[in-house]
C-alpha cells in the first residue's frame, strides 16, 4: 500500500465524509447483522431472511429510478441529508420498539420495507455527491475505491461488534448504538463546503427524464452491459449472505457471535479486495479484473457451501468476500468515470435498482429454494451462477476486444486507400 492508495484525501470535504460515513456505516451492519438474528431467532426459517432481504431492499428496486431523478433535478446535497435524517428517525424507532420489548416480526419488517424507500433516494445522491466532493477529477476512481473499503471495513468491524453486544447487552442495544451513529454522518454533511448550488431549468417532466436516460443506456452498450452482469450477480449470487444464520447455528452449532464473526470475514475479504482496488495504477484494465473476481467469488462459494470445519469454512468465506467486492466497486467505477454529468443520477438509479433492486428477489428466490434443497445445495449453485456470469463477461469483453481491433484495421485500410 502507497501513499496514491488514498489520494482522495486530498479533498477536504471526502475526508469529512469518509469519516462521518464510516462510523455510520459500522452501525449500519451492526442493525443489518442485528435484524437477520433476531428474525431467524423468532422463525427459525431461512425463507423469512429471505423475505427480510426482499422487505428491505425491494422499495429501492421500484424506487430508485426516481430517485435518480430527484438526484438530478435538485441539490444533491439536501436530498442526502434529507434521507440520513430519515434513516436515523427510522433507525431510533426500530431501537426503541426493541428496547420495549413490543415487537413482531411484521413491525420488524415494515420499518425495513421504510428504510429500503428511504434508500431509493439516498443512493443516487450519495454516489453522485462524491463526484463533486473531489477537487481533482482524476482521484475519482480513487475515491469510490476507497468507498467500497470504507463499506466493507464497516462490513468486518459492525458484525463483530453487533456479535459481542448481541451477546452481553441485548439486541436492543445494538440497534440503539446504529440510532446514535448517524450523528457523525450528519455532523460530517453539516461541515462540508460545498459549491454553492446552481438552480438548473428541466424541460422535461419526471417521466421524460427517465426515458431520457433509459435512452442513453442502450446508445452506451458498454454500461448497459455492466449493469446488466451486476443485475445477475445480485439476483443469483450476492443473496448468499442471507443464508449465513443457518451456517452459524446449524452448521457449526453456534450463536450471535459465530454469525458475526462469519459475517466480518466476508466483510474482510471484501475489504481486502477494495484496498487492493485502491491501490491500482491509473489505466488499470477493471474489466477485465471484474471477470476475474466474479470467478473468485464463485469458486469461493463453492468451497464454502458444503464446508463443515470452521476454520476452512471462515478461509472460503473471506475468497469469496474478496471476489465479491469487485461486483459493486468496479461496476461503480465503469460508470462514474464514463457516464455523462447530466445523466449521472438517473445512470446510478439504474445501477442501485440492479444492486440493490434485485437482491431481494434473488432473496425470496434463496429462501424458497433453500428450502427444498437445503442451505449447502443453494449456496453450491450460487457458486456455480457466479463462474456462469464470469465467463459470460470474459467473453464479452473478448468479442468487444476483437470488435474494436477490426476497426482499428478498417480504419487504417480506409486511410492507405486514401494515401493510393
Amino acid at each position: 500500500m502507497n501513499i496514491s492508495t488514498f489520494k482522495a484525501f486530498r479533498s477536504r470535504n471526502y475526508r469529512l465524509y469518509f469519516a462521518g460515513q464510516s462510523i455510520s456505516l459500522i452501525g449500519t451492519w451492526m442493525q443489518k447483522t442485528a435484524v437477520s438474528w433476531v428474525i431467524y431467532t423468532l422463525t427459525h426459517s431461512t425463507f423469512m431472511l429471505g423475505l427480510t432481504l426482499f422487505a428491505s431492499q425491494f422499495p429501492s428496486f421500484l424506487l430508485s429510478l426516481f430517485g435518480g431523478v430527484v438526484s438530478d433535478r435538485y441539490n444533491r446535497f439536501r436530498v442526502l441529508l434529507t434521507t440520513q435524517v430519515a434513516s436515523m428517525i427510522q433507525a431510533t424507532i426500530l431501537a426503541v420498539i426493541i428496547l420495549l420489548k413490543h415487537y413482531a416480526v411484521w413491525e420488524i419488517l415494515t420499518l425495513s420495507v421504510i428504510l429500503g424507500a428511504i434508500n431509493a433516494f439516498d443512493v443516487p445522491a450519495r454516489q453522485s455527491l462524491v463526484f463533486e466532493m473531489i477537487e481533482d477529477k482524476n482521484d475519482l476512481p480513487n475515491a469510490l475505491a476507497l468507498n467500497s473499503s470504507m463499506v466493507n471495513l464497516s462490513r468486518l468491524i459492525g458484525p463483530a461488534i453487533a456479535g459481542f453486544v448481541l451477546e452481553t447487552m441485548g439486541d436492543g442495544i445494538c440497534f440503539l448504538l446504529n440510532a446514535v451513529s448517524f450523528i457523525a454522518v450528519i455532523g460530517s454533511l453539516l461541515l462540508m463546503r460545498l459549491p454553492k448550488y446552481v438552480k438548473q431549468e428541466h424541460s422535461k417532466n419526471v417521466m421524460g427524464e427517465l426515458k431520457e436516460g433509459f435512452s442513453y443506456l442502450k446508445k452506451t452498450p458498454s454500461i448497459s452491459f455492466v449493469i446488466m452482469m451486476l443485475g445477475l450477480i445480485s439476483l443469483l449470487v450476492l443473496p448468499f449472505s442471507t443464508l449465513i444464520p443457518y451456517y452459524a447455528r446449524e452448521v457449526f452449532k453456534g450463536n450471535a457471535t459465530t454469525f458475526g464473526v462469519i459475517d466480518s470475514v466476508i466483510g474482510l475479504g471484501a475489504f481486502s479486495g477494495a484496498i487492493f482496488l485502491a491501490s491500482l495504477k491509473p489505466g488499470s484494465n477493471l474489466k477485465k479484473i471484474l471477470s476475474i473476481n466474479t470467478l473468485i467469488f464463485g469458486i469461493g462459494l463453492l468451497l464454502f457451501s458444503h464446508e463443515n470445519t470452521y476454520w476452512l469454512a471462515l478461509v472460503f468465506a473471506t475468497i469469496a468476500g474478496f471476489g465479491m467486492m469487485s461486483q459493486i466497486t468496479v461496476s461503480n467505477t465503469l460508470i462514474q468515470t464514463s457516464v455523462e454529468p447530466g445523466m449521472r443520477g438517473r445512470v446510478i438509479s439504474f445501477y442501485a435498482m440492479a444492486y440493490f433492486g434485485l437482491q431481494p428477489v434473488g432473496g425470496l428466490l434463496v429462501g424458497l429454494v433453500s428450502k427444498w434443497i437445503g442451505a449447502p445445495d443453494t449456496i453450491l449453485f450460487e457458486g456455480i451462477a457466479a463462474l456462469g456470469i464470469g465467463l459470460l463477461h470474459y467473453s464479452f469483453l473478448r468479442k468487444e476486444k476483437l470488435r474494436q481491433k477490426n476497426n482499428v484495421m478498417a480504419v487504417e485500410e480506409r486511410h492507405l486507400q486514401t494515401v493510393n
